[in-house]
């Protein structure tokens, strides 16, 4: 992470109340660096979300925010009725400039948000309510989005979910092998090539194009700490136009195996067929109003699709060595490369089930 004087500096920019008591990294996030500061407030202390955009993942932060403006208002009158409106939209705190983000002496763009009390997120599901949950809070956030009026919002990252490009990337990792490291993912390299096939099924599918999340982790969805209620869609930066499928296909690959992203111990993941039902259930509830037939017929094969599509992004940067996703260890990519795969292998053993849950659900 940056430095935490640089961290504080940039705090001291943004609009909190009262003199900044606390600060300290928080949560556990691939991409940007993360910090919750506590201020001193009238009546009890206040607490927000700093953080700092990584400019090698995001090269627009600028646009980013922009996007994240436009989204958070509009989200903002969408709930100007309900009562507890403040916890179910992010809340950008504004810097001392007027802007919605501060731009330090480094270039580097930090933002700030109110944080939201009483709710957490989860690494993995427990339970098919907290999926059903999940579900319906990512399914309801793209129905809001629907009614956002144009110009159409910024793509913070090109191509982000063209899995078809993001094979390419995997072949030419294979074949300039940086780092030498292919032979020793030969197994992964393999089962890749061998599903190649799959990657342009979607993208094929001329389906329409809607505002979408496009990082539908189940730990993006803060539920509520006493009704277990998901209340707030989170991490907003690749909030773009795209696919809803790939939406609906993250919230396969996060929340249906009780096993970690990166867990080593391969038995552990597997594709819970009773959490696959409960997300089909959540999000059909919120955004089934608005799906086309063709959307509907690929909510089981879009979680075999996504998961391979993120199972090759950290198989190409491990090859690559290590320049995208933040590692905690040697291999790290590489085991994350292994679990997606084996999610993969456990969704095709079910994929004639999931499509006749899907197909009935969504008839």
């Amino acid at each position: 992470m940056s430095e935490p004087l640089d961290a504080r500096a940039a705090a001291g920019q943004f609009r909190f109340s009262g003199e900044v008591l606390a600060l300290a990294p928080h949560g556990n996030g691939h991409i940007n660096d993360t910090y919750l500061v506590t201020c001193r407030a009238p009546g009890a202390p206040m607490r927000y979300v700093l953080q700092q955009i990584n400019r090698n993942v995001f090269r627009d932060p600028v646009a980013v925010m922009e996007n994240i403006e436009r989204v958070t208002a509009h989200l903002a009158a969408q709930l100007a009725d309900e009562p507890d409106r403040a916890r179910r939209a992010l809340a950008l705190i504004p810097a001392r400039d007027g802007r919605n983000w501060h731009e330090d002496g480094h270039g580097e763009i930090w933002r700030a948000y109110q944080y939201i009390e009483k709710a957490r997120a989860y690494e993995t599901a427990t339970s098919a309510r907290q999926a059903f949950q999940a579900a319906r809070a990512f399914g309801r956030f793209q129905q809001q989005l629907a009614s956002l009026p144009l110009p159409r919002l910024r793509e913070t990252i090109p191509d982000f979910h063209h899995t078809p490009k993001r094979f390419a990337v995997l072949k030419q990792a294979i074949a300039s092998d940086a780092k030498n490291r292919a032979r020793l993912a030969k197994a992964e390299i393999e089962f890749a090539l061998a599903h190649e096939s799959i990657a342009g099924v979607l993208l094929g599918a001329h389906l329409p194009e809607r505002i979408t999340h496009n990082d539908t982790k189940f730990n993006n969805v803060l539920l509520d700490e006493t009704t277990g209620e998901g209340i707030c869609v989170i991490d907003l930066d690749t909030v773009m136009p795209g696919l809803v499928l790939y939406d609906f296909g993250d919230m396969v690959r996060t929340t249906t195996s009780p096993a970690a992203e990166d867990e080593q111990d391969l038995s552990k993941v597997t594709m819970q067929f009773s959490l696959f039902e409960a997300l089909v259930r959540g999000y059909l509830e919120a955004a089934g109003g608005f799906l086309t037939a063709g959307e509907r017929q690929f909510l089981a094969f879009s979680g075999k699709l996504v998961t391979f599509e993120v199972g090759i992004r950290f198989l190409a940067d491990f090859l690559a060595g290590d320049t995208y996703f933040k590692i905690h260890r040697e291999g790290h990519n590489l085991d994350r490369c292994r679990t997606q795969f084996k999610l993969v292998e456990s969704i095709e053993g079910q994929e004639e089930k999931m499509n006749r849950l899907a197909e009935s659900m969504a008839g």
